[in-house]
């Protein structure tokens, strides 16, 4: 399959444009741009809600279940143009792109009927209970416990994660627990549905060094969720929470790449503006930015033709590597190219401009979701057939 695209999806380019321009320059005006995923969150739950109202949170998802059927040309198209429209980053995005397709392939018929309206709908919002504080990368190595009360058939959650974006805000949690007494890796693992507004769980968030407090320590003391909320089978965590993680390359990637093409722009708009761009070395570092963000897109476009998913996918394996490398470069290239000038800001409440913003935010990139290192030995084990790196006992 080669991905393109037809005059149809041209005329459904345009519908998408129409309607988010209408919104962001009508009732939700005042979101657009808004840069941190914390920021107006009561109003980010509105648009999300409207997303939901007009079938647009999940176009890719079957009608039945409140998308659209969307194409895969569709879904990209729909990604692009709401990177374009600037409208704010989607503080639904973990129950739309992760949870709610991992529950359409594991999930049973009552949970599908349970859960997924209220993603769709914008109404209940998801976070991600994967890594712990000597788990990060390493996912198989999770200690969180989980066992079941004989007395009432729920789930009895013990242990803490960590980096849990958006959990202050949301409303479930889906958590790789581990099940089996003396398991070890990946076996023994249970994927659970919790729900967050509870006695035994406790959110703390995490001030970043630009201010938000995007992340959270989660901690589990006792809590619990019904049997109903179990994914699969106990033990078979590791296969629903694989399943899950192949979600995450999906057609978001281009709407991130569009993300991109604006804090690029933006330097280079900065760089004409206070003369940097007469450097050369400037330039050639601004040229080096555009190639890679070109073939970044080219990757994502082959990556999605790819329909053979019995193979590792090369473009798949490197994707993350690869964006989070260029765009903590780009942090650095726009800090370069603003000078002193964007070392400071007024007040003292963090609120840095779009450059400064980018250039400390991008510092996680290499770590989050997988940190550059072990984003390496991914590839070289999974994708070259080179020997695996030892692992510990413990």
């Amino acid at each position: 399959m080669k991905l393109g695209f037809s005059a149809e999806d041209e005329a459904f380019r345009a519908e998408v444009a129409d309607w988010l321009a209408g919104q962001m320059s009508g009732e939700f005006r005042d979101i657009k741009g808004v840069l941190g995923l914390t920021v107006m969150a009561e109003r980010r739950k509105e648009w999300e809600q409207q997303l939901g109202r007009h079938r647009w949170s999940c176009i890719g998802w079957p009608a039945k279940w409140g998308g659209r059927d969307a194409t895969l040309e569709q879904q990209v198209i729909f990604a692009e143009e709401y990177a374009r429209s600037g409208a704010p980053g989607r503080i639904g995005h973990m129950g739309i792109e992760l949870a709610g397709p991992t529950i359409l392939a594991f999930g049973t018929e009552e949970q599908k009927q349970r859960v997924l309206p209220g993603i769709a709908s914008g109404e209940v919002l998801w976070c991600q209970g994967y890594s712990e504080p000597n788990a990060g990368s390493d996912l198989a190595s999770v200690r969180t416990r989980a066992r079941v009360d004989e007395a009432t058939g729920e789930w009895v959650v013990d242990g803490q994660k960590i980096w849990t974006s958006l959990a202050q805000i949301c409303d479930w949690i889906f958590v790789v627990t581990r099940s089996e007494e003396g398991s070890k890796g990946p076996k023994g693992l249970t994927f659970l549905l919790m729900p967050l507004d509870q006695p035994g769980i406790t959110i703390r968030p995490i001030k970043q060094i630009n201010g938000d407090a995007e992340f959270n320590e989660t901690f589990f003391d006792g809590a619990r969720t019904a049997a109903e909320n179990l994914v699969s089978t106990p033990g078979n965590g590791w296969q629903v929470a694989m399943g899950l993680l192949a979600f995450e390359r999906g057609v978001s990637t281009l709407g991130q790449q569009m993300g991109f093409r604006h804090e690029l722009d933006a330097i280079i708009a900065a760089a004409k503006a206070n003369g940097a761009a007469r450097n050369p070395l400037i330039r050639q570092r601004i040229a080096k930015a555009e190639i890679g963000l070109r073939l970044m897109r080219y990757g994502a476009l082959r990556m999605l033709s790819n329909t053979d998913h019995a193979r590792p996918d090369g473009a798949a394996l490197t994707y993350k590597l690869q964006w989070a490398t260029w765009r903590r470069n780009l942090g650095e290239l726009g800090m370069d190219v603003l000078g002193q000038s964007g070392e400071v800001t007024d007040g003292t409440d963090y609120d840095f401009p779009m450059l400064p913003s980018l250039f400390l935010s991008s510092r996680a990139d290499t770590i989050y979701g997988g940190t550059n290192q072990i984003q390496r030995n991914i590839v070289a084990e999974r994708a070259l057939g080179l020997p695996r790196e030892p692992r510990g006992n413990a």
